[in-house]
């Protein structure tokens, strides 16, 4: 952090605060603020306290306002930026606009552009919002040599679900774990998500990464296994007999291996179950759905459709990773116990015939068969004949 500091004259000083991203920061560049002192003009933003909320497929608008503290200056000539802070002292570039020439950068393409209330308004307006946009942002305002900046934190209404793959827990990096929670229509959660997720009521006795690099879990029960009955053996937000969110700090995210917290938000299509004529093995999940115009719905897509869609099925069955689920909103003692959340039968056997399947249909697909649906052998058949091959099934309507 480099100051320089320079005579203005007899009513003002200014100063050049340079912020240098570490080295190997990705997408990290230098940050040059000017900070003015005195009462000679200078530009001054305003941003809104606490965050705005918004979810996945809104429209949400960042709101930065400026000002000048003296009145002889004029709004033509004045720059603004805005930019997303991706880690400590990096940012990437979302929207800049001087005068009449505006743009947007990279996924902002096509989404981003300025609200444009009169004089003073820099606010951002941002369509189609996506998962990868939750964050904190940056509004610029620059007029020759005197600017200033305000930060907007956009949040995400969704829901936190712990995951970890076939291959058991523990198995995953950090940048695995990212992968996962792609995988599975999600990002890795924030430790403030978690933090909420855990206030919610999530209780989860095994560590996973958040999108920081800490290692964390949250505990509403507290018990021995889990960091002790009062929180011992772990710092971390919450603690005593209320249970709190464990927290190992920051991982080696190369080499140390753990689960992930995942997030995802509001879904813009429906998670719907297909409870077959008999139970389907996992490889006749794909087919079961795609009778229907859909795909077999991903863990992330579930748990949306249990949190903000309130899909209560007292029924497992088929999800894309090959694990069997079912979301429960109103509990009851037969379907899994006393406690509202999505129940995890684990990884069964593929080739098992066990289970129904959760498809997702994404908006405007149509379905082929809305009256109904089952599987058969065109020509006839049914299901009579246990000497002919299942991978020969085509859906049929009933």
């Amino acid at each position: 952090m480099v100051w320089a500091r320079a005579a203005l004259g007899p009513c003002a000083l200014w100063g050049v605060l340079l912020l240098v991203a570490p080295a190997g920061a990705q997408r990290g560049r230098k940050k040059v603020v000017h900070v003015l002192e005195g009462e000679s003009g200078s530009v001054v933003v305003q941003t809104a306290p606490g965050q705005v909320v918004s979810h996945r497929g809104g429209t949400i608008v960042l709101p930065c306002r400026y000002h000048y503290e003296a009145t002889v200056h004029s709004h033509e000539g004045v720059r603004l930026k805005w930019t997303k802070v991706v880690e400590p002292l990096a940012f990437t570039d979302v929207f800049v606009a001087l005068g009449p020439q505006h743009r947007a950068f990279g996924s902002y393409r096509g989404r981003a552009e300025l609200q444009g209330d009169g004089p003073g308004d820099a606010s951002l307006v941002l369509r189609n919002v996506t998962l990868q946009d939750y964050g904190h942002y940056e509004c610029e305002v620059t007029n020759e040599l005197e600017d200033d900046t305000g930060m907007v934190k956009l949040d995400l209404e969704g829901v936190v679900f712990p995951y970890h793959p076939r291959g058991g827990r523990y198995k995953l990096t950090f940048t695995e774990a990212q992968r996962a929670c792609a995988e599975q229509d999600g990002i890795l959660a924030s430790a403030e998500q978690l933090h909420a997720a855990w206030r919610d009521g999530l209780d989860w006795c095994n560590a996973g990464w958040l999108r920081d690099g800490s290692v964390q879990y949250p505990v509403s029960q507290p018990r021995e296994p889990c960091g002790g009955l009062r929180g011992a053996g772990g710092t971390g937000v919450g603690g005593g007999a209320s249970g709190g969110v464990r927290n190992y700090g920051y991982r080696h995210n190369a080499e140390e291996r753990y689960d992930a917290f995942c997030f995802t938000s509001n879904l813009p299509g429906r998670v719907f179950f297909l409870k077959p004529l008999r139970p389907l093995a996992f490889s006749g999940a794909a087919r079961a759905c795609a009778a229907r115009g859909a795909a077999v719905a991903k863990v992330g897509q579930l748990f949306a459709a249990w949190k903000l869609q309130l899909l209560d099925r007292c029924t497992a069955g088929w999800l894309a990773d090959g694990s069997a689920r079912y979301p429960i909103v109103n509990p009851r003692a037969r379907c899994g116990g006393l406690r509202p959340g999505v129940r995890n039968l684990g990884f069964p056997d593929p080739g098992r015939s066990l289970f129904g399947v959760y498809c997702y249909r994404a908006p405007g697909a149509p379905d082929p068969a809305p009256g109904g649906w089952g599987w058969g052998w065109a020509g006839g058949g049914g299901w009579a004949g246990g000497a002919r091959d299942p991978a020969a099934w085509t859906p049929l309507r009933v």
